[in-house]
Protein backbone atom coordinates (compact mmCIF):
# COMPACT_ATOMS: atom_id res chain seq x y z
CA UNK A 1 0.00 0.00 0.00
CA UNK A 2 1.39 3.30 -0.81
CA UNK A 3 0.92 6.56 1.42
CA UNK A 4 -1.02 8.25 -1.17
CA UNK A 5 -3.69 5.04 -0.95
CA UNK A 6 -2.96 5.37 2.81
CA UNK A 7 -6.82 5.67 4.60
CA UNK A 8 -4.93 7.16 7.86
CA UNK A 9 -3.71 10.06 6.63
CA UNK A 10 -2.01 11.74 9.77
CA UNK A 11 -1.15 10.97 13.18
CA UNK A 12 -3.18 11.83 16.40
CA UNK A 13 -0.14 13.35 17.92
CA UNK A 14 -2.36 14.77 20.78
CA UNK A 15 -3.37 10.90 21.56
CA UNK A 16 0.56 10.49 21.26
CA UNK A 17 0.97 13.13 23.81
CA UNK A 18 -1.53 12.43 26.41
CA UNK A 19 -0.35 8.62 26.27
CA UNK A 20 2.84 10.22 27.28
CA UNK A 21 1.93 12.19 30.28
CA UNK A 22 0.04 8.98 31.70
CA UNK A 23 3.64 7.68 31.60
CA UNK A 24 4.49 10.97 33.36
CA UNK A 25 1.95 10.80 36.04
CA UNK A 26 3.66 6.90 36.73
CA UNK A 27 7.04 8.23 36.57
CA UNK A 28 6.11 11.24 39.13
CA UNK A 29 7.43 13.75 37.04
CA UNK A 30 5.51 17.47 36.54
CA UNK A 31 6.51 17.34 32.68
CA UNK A 32 9.18 16.55 30.32
CA UNK A 33 11.80 17.86 28.22
CA UNK A 34 11.87 16.01 24.99
CA UNK A 35 15.29 16.85 22.88
CA UNK A 36 15.73 13.71 21.12
CA UNK A 37 14.67 15.10 17.69
CA UNK A 38 12.63 11.81 16.57
CA UNK A 39 11.10 11.60 19.39
CA UNK A 40 9.88 15.17 18.88
CA UNK A 41 8.33 14.13 15.09
CA UNK A 42 6.96 11.24 17.04
CA UNK A 43 4.88 13.44 19.74
CA UNK A 44 4.14 16.67 17.25
CA UNK A 45 5.19 15.89 13.43
CA UNK A 46 7.80 18.30 13.19
CA UNK A 47 10.95 17.51 11.19
CA UNK A 48 12.95 20.46 11.37
CA UNK A 49 16.78 20.37 12.85
CA UNK A 50 16.18 22.12 15.92
CA UNK A 51 13.86 21.72 18.66
CA UNK A 52 12.83 20.88 21.99
CA UNK A 53 9.01 20.26 23.34
CA UNK A 54 8.09 20.43 27.02
CA UNK A 55 4.75 17.67 27.90
CA UNK A 56 3.76 18.66 30.96
CA UNK A 57 1.49 15.69 32.90
CA UNK A 58 -1.62 17.46 34.36
CA UNK A 59 -2.23 19.30 30.71
CA UNK A 60 -5.21 17.86 28.90
CA UNK A 61 -5.64 21.10 27.40
CA UNK A 62 -1.94 21.99 26.80
CA UNK A 63 -1.92 25.30 27.16
CA UNK A 64 1.49 24.67 28.63
CA UNK A 65 2.45 22.58 26.03
CA UNK A 66 4.91 24.26 24.27
CA UNK A 67 8.04 23.11 21.51
CA UNK A 68 10.55 25.57 20.57
CA UNK A 69 12.68 25.97 17.67
CA UNK A 70 14.99 28.60 15.56
CA UNK A 71 14.05 31.57 13.36
CA UNK A 72 14.47 28.98 10.28
CA UNK A 73 11.76 27.32 11.17
CA UNK A 74 9.32 29.96 11.56
CA UNK A 75 7.02 28.63 8.88
CA UNK A 76 7.36 24.86 9.30
CA UNK A 77 6.57 24.87 12.98
CA UNK A 78 3.15 26.89 12.55
CA UNK A 79 2.59 24.13 9.50
CA UNK A 80 3.50 20.68 11.09
CA UNK A 81 2.90 21.75 14.33
CA UNK A 82 -0.54 24.14 14.38
CA UNK A 83 -2.09 22.73 17.65
CA UNK A 84 1.06 23.75 20.38
CA UNK A 85 2.35 26.93 21.01
CA UNK A 86 5.65 27.67 19.40
CA UNK A 87 8.35 29.71 20.83
CA UNK A 88 11.51 30.77 18.61
CA UNK A 89 14.76 30.96 20.01
CA UNK A 90 18.41 29.06 18.71
CA UNK A 91 19.14 27.94 22.44
CA UNK A 92 15.44 26.21 22.23
CA UNK A 93 16.60 23.56 25.04
CA UNK A 94 17.75 25.99 27.55
CA UNK A 95 14.46 28.51 26.53
CA UNK A 96 12.21 25.54 27.29
CA UNK A 97 13.91 24.96 30.69
CA UNK A 98 13.36 28.87 31.56
CA UNK A 99 9.85 28.93 30.71
CA UNK A 100 9.69 25.76 33.04
CA UNK A 101 11.23 27.55 35.84
CA UNK A 102 9.16 30.78 35.07
CA UNK A 103 6.03 28.65 35.42
CA UNK A 104 7.48 26.90 38.47
CA UNK A 105 6.94 23.84 37.11
CA UNK A 106 8.74 21.34 39.69
CA UNK A 107 9.62 18.34 38.76
CA UNK A 108 11.30 18.22 35.47
CA UNK A 109 12.22 15.20 33.73
CA UNK A 110 15.18 14.98 30.96
CA UNK A 111 15.66 12.21 28.95
CA UNK A 112 19.07 11.10 30.26
CA UNK A 113 20.30 8.84 27.52
CA UNK A 114 20.33 12.15 25.40
CA UNK A 115 21.54 14.78 27.36
CA UNK A 116 25.25 15.36 27.27
CA UNK A 117 27.21 16.21 30.78
CA UNK A 118 27.94 19.56 29.56
CA UNK A 119 23.96 20.30 28.50
CA UNK A 120 22.70 18.85 32.02
CA UNK A 121 25.26 21.49 34.02
CA UNK A 122 23.68 24.18 31.62
CA UNK A 123 20.05 23.23 32.29
CA UNK A 124 21.28 23.38 35.94
CA UNK A 125 22.93 26.54 35.91
CA UNK A 126 19.12 27.77 34.22
CA UNK A 127 16.97 25.59 36.17
CA UNK A 128 16.02 28.23 39.53
CA UNK A 129 13.09 26.30 41.60
CA UNK A 130 13.20 23.37 39.26
CA UNK A 131 14.48 19.62 40.50
CA UNK A 132 15.49 18.12 36.94
CA UNK A 133 15.19 14.53 37.29
CA UNK A 134 16.49 11.95 34.64
CA UNK A 135 13.77 9.82 33.04
CA UNK A 136 15.00 7.08 30.54
CA UNK A 137 13.20 5.67 27.66
CA UNK A 138 9.40 7.31 28.09
CA UNK A 139 8.93 7.83 24.77
CA UNK A 140 10.54 5.45 22.85
CA UNK A 141 8.27 2.95 25.00
CA UNK A 142 5.60 4.77 23.47
CA UNK A 143 6.59 3.90 19.79
CA UNK A 144 7.32 0.07 20.51
CA UNK A 145 3.72 -0.15 19.80
CA UNK A 146 2.73 1.20 15.83
CA UNK A 147 -0.75 2.83 15.51
CA UNK A 148 -2.19 1.89 11.63
CA UNK A 149 -1.11 5.56 10.35
CA UNK A 150 2.95 4.04 10.88
CA UNK A 151 2.49 0.62 9.72
CA UNK A 152 0.56 1.88 6.78
CA UNK A 153 4.01 4.12 6.25
CA UNK A 154 5.95 0.97 6.98
CA UNK A 155 3.80 -1.04 4.38
CA UNK A 156 4.71 1.73 1.86
CA UNK A 157 8.36 1.34 2.56
CA UNK A 158 8.31 -2.19 2.23
CA UNK A 159 6.79 -2.02 -0.67
CA UNK A 160 9.44 0.02 -2.16
CA UNK A 161 12.03 -1.80 -1.69
CA UNK A 162 10.01 -5.03 -2.60
CA UNK A 163 9.15 -3.46 -6.23
CA UNK A 164 12.80 -1.90 -6.76
CA UNK A 165 14.53 -5.41 -6.33
CA UNK A 166 11.91 -6.83 -8.64
CA UNK A 167 13.14 -4.33 -10.93
CA UNK A 168 16.72 -4.86 -10.46
CA UNK A 169 16.24 -9.12 -11.06
CA UNK A 170 13.93 -8.32 -14.20
CA UNK A 171 16.60 -5.83 -15.78
CA UNK A 172 19.32 -8.15 -15.16
CA UNK A 173 21.01 -6.10 -12.65
CA UNK A 174 22.64 -8.79 -10.09
CA UNK A 175 24.50 -10.48 -12.96
CA UNK A 176 28.60 -11.84 -12.72
CA UNK A 177 30.79 -8.89 -14.10
CA UNK A 178 29.00 -6.17 -11.94
CA UNK A 179 31.00 -4.67 -9.06
CA UNK A 180 28.98 -4.35 -5.89
CA UNK A 181 29.32 -0.76 -6.03
CA UNK A 182 27.46 -0.67 -9.52
CA UNK A 183 24.17 -3.06 -8.11
CA UNK A 184 24.34 -0.79 -4.51
CA UNK A 185 23.76 2.41 -6.32
CA UNK A 186 21.07 0.77 -9.16
CA UNK A 187 19.01 -0.72 -6.08
CA UNK A 188 19.19 2.28 -4.07
CA UNK A 189 17.97 4.52 -7.22
CA UNK A 190 15.48 2.29 -7.91
CA UNK A 191 13.99 2.23 -4.39
CA UNK A 192 13.66 5.88 -5.39
CA UNK A 193 12.09 5.11 -8.31
CA UNK A 194 9.38 3.42 -6.44
CA UNK A 195 8.04 5.37 -4.02
CA UNK A 196 11.56 5.96 -1.32
CA UNK A 197 12.30 9.23 -0.24
CA UNK A 198 15.38 8.23 1.34
CA UNK A 199 17.07 4.66 1.65
CA UNK A 200 17.06 3.59 5.66
CA UNK A 201 20.89 2.51 5.73
CA UNK A 202 23.83 2.26 3.29
CA UNK A 203 23.04 -0.37 0.71
CA UNK A 204 25.04 -4.20 2.02
CA UNK A 205 25.87 -5.66 -1.41
CA UNK A 206 28.64 -8.18 -0.28
CA UNK A 207 29.63 -10.89 -3.44
CA UNK A 208 31.45 -14.48 -2.31
CA UNK A 209 33.73 -14.54 0.49
CA UNK A 210 32.37 -10.72 1.25
CA UNK A 211 28.97 -12.07 1.82
CA UNK A 212 30.49 -13.73 5.41
CA UNK A 213 30.67 -10.58 6.33
CA UNK A 214 27.69 -9.72 8.14
CA UNK A 215 28.12 -5.44 7.44
CA UNK A 216 30.16 -5.59 4.49
CA UNK A 217 30.27 -2.14 3.00
CA UNK A 218 30.17 -2.50 -0.82
CA UNK A 219 33.52 -2.57 -3.05
CA UNK A 220 34.99 -2.69 -6.40
CA UNK A 221 34.95 -6.77 -5.77
CA UNK A 222 32.99 -7.82 -8.93
CA UNK A 223 30.15 -10.78 -8.80
CA UNK A 224 31.67 -13.82 -10.34
CA UNK A 225 29.63 -17.40 -10.91
CA UNK A 226 29.08 -19.60 -8.16
CA UNK A 227 29.09 -16.75 -5.73
CA UNK A 228 26.53 -16.13 -3.13
CA UNK A 229 25.22 -12.57 -3.06
CA UNK A 230 23.63 -11.42 -0.35
CA UNK A 231 21.91 -7.60 -0.37
CA UNK A 232 20.84 -6.11 2.91
CA UNK A 233 18.38 -2.73 1.94
CA UNK A 234 16.12 -0.71 2.82
CA UNK A 235 13.64 2.21 1.41
CA UNK A 236 11.88 5.16 3.90
CA UNK A 237 8.60 6.83 3.65
CA UNK A 238 7.55 9.55 5.51
CA UNK A 239 10.42 8.89 7.99
CA UNK A 240 9.10 5.23 8.08
CA UNK A 241 12.26 2.68 7.39
CA UNK A 242 12.02 -0.68 6.23
CA UNK A 243 14.79 -3.60 6.42
CA UNK A 244 15.17 -6.49 4.03
CA UNK A 245 17.31 -9.07 3.14
CA UNK A 246 17.74 -11.46 0.16
CA UNK A 247 20.83 -14.37 -0.57
CA UNK A 248 21.19 -15.09 -4.09
CA UNK A 249 23.60 -17.92 -6.04
CA UNK A 250 24.81 -16.74 -9.51
CA UNK A 251 24.77 -20.25 -11.23
CA UNK A 252 24.19 -23.23 -10.21
CA UNK A 253 24.39 -23.63 -6.56
CA UNK A 254 27.04 -26.09 -4.68
CA UNK A 255 25.86 -28.60 -2.13
CA UNK A 256 27.55 -26.83 0.60
CA UNK A 257 25.18 -23.95 -0.24
CA UNK A 258 21.67 -25.32 -0.18
CA UNK A 259 22.47 -26.76 2.58
CA UNK A 260 23.59 -23.28 4.49
CA UNK A 261 20.50 -22.06 2.62
CA UNK A 262 17.65 -24.11 3.59
CA UNK A 263 19.23 -24.27 7.47
CA UNK A 264 19.13 -20.06 7.64
CA UNK A 265 15.58 -20.47 6.06
CA UNK A 266 14.26 -23.07 8.06
CA UNK A 267 15.71 -20.73 11.05
CA UNK A 268 13.81 -17.86 9.72
CA UNK A 269 10.58 -19.86 9.65
CA UNK A 270 10.86 -20.46 13.20
CA UNK A 271 11.48 -17.07 14.16
CA UNK A 272 8.80 -15.29 12.87
CA UNK A 273 6.30 -18.14 14.00
CA UNK A 274 7.57 -16.99 17.40
CA UNK A 275 6.27 -13.93 16.96
CA UNK A 276 3.09 -13.59 19.10
CA UNK A 277 2.27 -10.92 22.03
CA UNK A 278 3.34 -11.75 25.33
CA UNK A 279 6.60 -13.98 23.90
CA UNK A 280 9.70 -12.56 25.19
CA UNK A 281 12.43 -11.54 22.98
CA UNK A 282 14.52 -13.57 24.46
CA UNK A 283 12.18 -16.74 23.58
CA UNK A 284 12.33 -15.32 19.94
CA UNK A 285 15.76 -15.16 19.16
CA UNK A 286 15.86 -18.91 21.07
CA UNK A 287 13.24 -19.93 18.78
CA UNK A 288 15.66 -19.41 15.66
CA UNK A 289 19.13 -19.63 16.94
CA UNK A 290 18.42 -23.31 18.53
CA UNK A 291 17.43 -24.90 14.62
CA UNK A 292 20.82 -23.17 13.74
CA UNK A 293 22.56 -25.02 17.24
CA UNK A 294 20.95 -28.12 16.27
CA UNK A 295 22.76 -28.17 12.96
CA UNK A 296 26.25 -27.46 15.06
CA UNK A 297 26.49 -23.90 13.41
CA UNK A 298 25.83 -21.95 16.58
CA UNK A 299 29.16 -20.20 16.41
CA UNK A 300 28.81 -18.85 13.46
CA UNK A 301 25.57 -16.95 13.83
CA UNK A 302 26.87 -14.03 15.76
CA UNK A 303 24.79 -11.61 15.88
CA UNK A 304 20.89 -11.24 17.51
CA UNK A 305 18.43 -11.97 15.62
CA UNK A 306 16.40 -8.93 15.19
CA UNK A 307 15.07 -5.56 16.20
CA UNK A 308 12.54 -2.78 15.86
CA UNK A 309 11.99 -0.59 13.48
CA UNK A 310 10.08 2.52 12.94
CA UNK A 311 11.32 6.15 12.32
CA UNK A 312 14.90 4.76 12.93
CA UNK A 313 16.12 1.54 11.31
CA UNK A 314 17.10 0.75 15.01
CA UNK A 315 15.18 0.86 17.60
CA UNK A 316 13.28 -1.64 20.48
CA UNK A 317 12.59 -3.75 21.18
CA UNK A 318 15.77 -6.00 20.55
CA UNK A 319 15.68 -9.70 19.92
CA UNK A 320 18.78 -11.47 21.25
CA UNK A 321 20.10 -13.47 23.57
CA UNK A 322 20.33 -10.76 25.85
CA UNK A 323 16.76 -9.05 24.87
CA UNK A 324 14.49 -7.83 27.26
CA UNK A 325 10.68 -7.73 27.66
CA UNK A 326 7.78 -8.97 25.81
CA UNK A 327 6.37 -8.58 22.64
CA UNK A 328 3.47 -7.00 22.25
CA UNK A 329 0.32 -6.52 19.78
CA UNK A 330 1.52 -3.76 16.57
CA UNK A 331 5.08 -3.73 17.66
CA UNK A 332 7.61 -3.73 14.63
CA UNK A 333 10.48 -6.07 14.21
CA UNK A 334 13.34 -7.71 11.66
CA UNK A 335 13.56 -11.33 12.17
CA UNK A 336 17.28 -12.00 10.57
CA UNK A 337 19.16 -14.78 11.46
CA UNK A 338 22.40 -15.77 9.35
CA UNK A 339 25.07 -18.20 9.02
CA UNK A 340 28.39 -17.02 7.89
CA UNK A 341 31.19 -19.10 6.80
CA UNK A 342 34.69 -16.70 6.68
CA UNK A 343 36.85 -16.73 3.68
CA UNK A 344 33.69 -18.58 1.92
CA UNK A 345 30.37 -17.50 2.04
CA UNK A 346 27.10 -16.43 4.07
CA UNK A 347 23.59 -16.51 4.08
CA UNK A 348 21.14 -14.03 5.78
CA UNK A 349 17.57 -14.00 5.30
CA UNK A 350 15.42 -10.89 6.77
CA UNK A 351 12.00 -9.50 6.87
CA UNK A 352 10.40 -6.58 8.84
CA UNK A 353 7.25 -7.81 10.33
CA UNK A 354 4.34 -6.23 12.68
CA UNK A 355 3.67 -8.54 15.64
CA UNK A 356 -0.18 -9.29 15.70
CA UNK A 357 -2.58 -11.54 17.95
CA UNK A 358 -3.74 -13.81 14.98
CA UNK A 359 0.03 -14.25 14.14
CA UNK A 360 2.97 -11.65 12.53
CA UNK A 361 1.86 -9.90 9.59
CA UNK A 362 4.78 -9.90 6.91
CA UNK A 363 5.83 -6.42 5.57
CA UNK A 364 8.31 -7.81 2.91
CA UNK A 365 6.76 -9.46 0.19
CA UNK A 366 10.33 -10.74 -1.82
CA UNK A 367 10.05 -14.52 -1.88
CA UNK A 368 12.43 -15.94 0.30
CA UNK A 369 12.95 -19.23 -1.80
CA UNK A 370 16.43 -19.90 -2.91
CA UNK A 371 16.58 -17.39 -6.21
CA UNK A 372 19.18 -18.82 -8.97
CA UNK A 373 20.47 -15.93 -11.02
CA UNK A 374 21.69 -17.19 -13.87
Amino acid sequence: MSADHDPVRRPNYALRRASLRDLLVENRVDALLVTDLINIRYLTGFTGSNAALLVYAWDSSEHRTLICTDGRYITQVGEQVPDLRAEINRASARRVIEIAGEWQTGRVGFESHVVTFEQHRGFESLATGLDLVPVHGLVEQLRMVKDEYEVGRLRAACDAADEALAALLNSGGLRPGRSEREVARELEWLMFEHGSDAVSFETIVATGANSAVPHHRPTDSVLAAGDFVKLDFGATVDGYHSDMTRTFVLGKPDDWQREVYDLVYASQQAGREALKPGVSTKAVDAASRSVIEAAGYGELFVHGLGHGVGLQIHEAPGLAKTGTGTLLDGVAVTVEPGVYFPGRGGVRIEDTLVVRKGGPELLTRTSKDLTVVD
